[in-house]
């Protein structure tokens, strides 16, 4: 209950794998789909394979392993605990990154990416391109500590994430994030503190508000994407930021319910031609599923939808230099006519050939490759 930097160890115990075990061996299954692709949802065969995997194949220890093999730490920041890693390049003058993941993601997303961003002259890059890493989850997501009181906005996560970097010694740092990670990051350059450099993000916040006259091509574009993603797939929004508790009652109890509210995204959000398995191995599936399950956050990481019903993907001022990196499979393309309304000085606008929602997850060498290429500009 203090502010200090207290080490952290994953160690889940055995009992809680043999839970998880019965609760498959238990499941009882819905009746199969009555069409022949997704527009339903996850399929049943492809969850049946999932589950076979999860039940006789997939190894959680392999993952903790994993996890525990970096430096881990809680502190508590304005009432509740913060779970992040904390990988320091061996480069001393390498720049900090904060990297905040999103939903139905969690620090998972970044593995691919760690070993790049921290040690280049062993990936392909050069000194001058490492990054000390701190990677957090924010409240009510993984092993992060859950609110016990509504108004967790995005806002006061960027707050937290100011303290945070503060209390590792940053007297200048850089922030990029995706999804819940995007919004959180634009609100750190709203925030504009001095020691934040710039931000970059792979899912700018740049929708002005209505009404849409006169449109620019890539504003066309954009609302297009828009129209198509709220029209068939959008509505998982609308229950988490309207019912979350209700909803947490099916994803606390089944792990096959839980795992099928993320499988769907994996799949409908990713590049991957709507195949999930297409881009994601199942180990990496399930790694990312069971910091749901274990942590029981299916809930409390809807909650945050709750917190921050209405905002959307509303534009957000941002008051630091801004990089974006555009994928092809993200929910929408941004549109930079709307993104330079917003955004105080863009110094770096890319768009790449693959990827979708999970950028670091689904493309890290493109991942990394644009995160090199955009902070280059303003490295000190």
């Amino acid at each position: 209950m203090t502010e200090d930097l207290r080490p952290f160890r994953i160690d889940i115990p055995e009992a809680t794998i043999a839970d998880l075990h019965r609760r498959l061996d238990a499941c009882r299954w819905p009746d199969e789909e009555v069409v022949q692709d997704t527009s339903q949802g996850a399929q049943l065969s492809s969850m049946k394979a999932l589950v076979d995997h999860w039940r006789h194949s997939y190894d959680w220890r392999r993952c903790e392993a994993t996890l525990n093999g970096y430096p881990q730490f809680l502190t508590q920041i304005d009432g509740v605990d913060i779970h992040f890693l904390h990988i320091r390049s061996r480069h001393e003058d390498a720049l900090p990154m904060i990297l905040t993941h999103g939903w139905p993601g969690s620090v998972i997303e970044f593995m691919k990416v760690i070993g790049p961003l921290t040690d280049p002259e062993a990936h392909g890059g050069t000194a001058a391109d490492a990054f000390h890493l701190v990677i957090p989850s924010p409240p009510g997501f993984g092993f992060s500590g859950k609110p016990r009181d509504p108004g967790w906005k995005v806002a006061r996560i960027a707050a937290a994430w100011e303290v945070l970097m503060a209390r590792l010694g940053y007297q200048h740092y850089v922030a990029q994030g995706g999804d819940v990670g995007a919004a959180v990051s634009s609100h750190l350059g709203k925030r504009a503190s001095p020691a934040l450099l710039a931000i970059h993000t792979n899912m700018p916040f740049v929708l002005p508000p209505p009404p849409y006259d006169d449109l620019l091509p890539d504003q066309q574009r954009m609302l297009e994407d828009l129209g198509r993603f709220a029209a068939d797939g959008g509505a998982y929004a609308q229950l988490q930021g309207t019912r979350p508790q209700t909803l947490a009652y099916s994803l606390a109890d089944s792990p096959v319910g839980q795992a099928a509210w993320i499988y769907e995204k994996l799949g409908a959000w990713s590049d991957s031609g709507g195949v999930a398995e297409n881009v994601f191995t199942r180990d990496e599936m399930l790694d990312n599923i069971m910091l749901f399950w274990l942590t029981n956050s299916g809930g409390s990481s809807a909650r945050f939808y709750w917190d921050n019903h209405g905002d959307a993907i509303a534009g957000i001022e941002i008051n630091v230099p801004a990089g974006v990196t555009v994928f092809p499979g993200e929910l929408y393309r941004a549109a930079r006519s709307w993104a330079e309304r917003y955004m105080k000085e863009i110094f770096y606008w890319n768009e790449v050939e693959r990827g979708g929602h999970f950028a670091a997850f689904e493309q890290p060498e493109i991942f990394v490759k644009e995160l090199r290429s955009c902070f280059r500009l303003v490295r000190r």
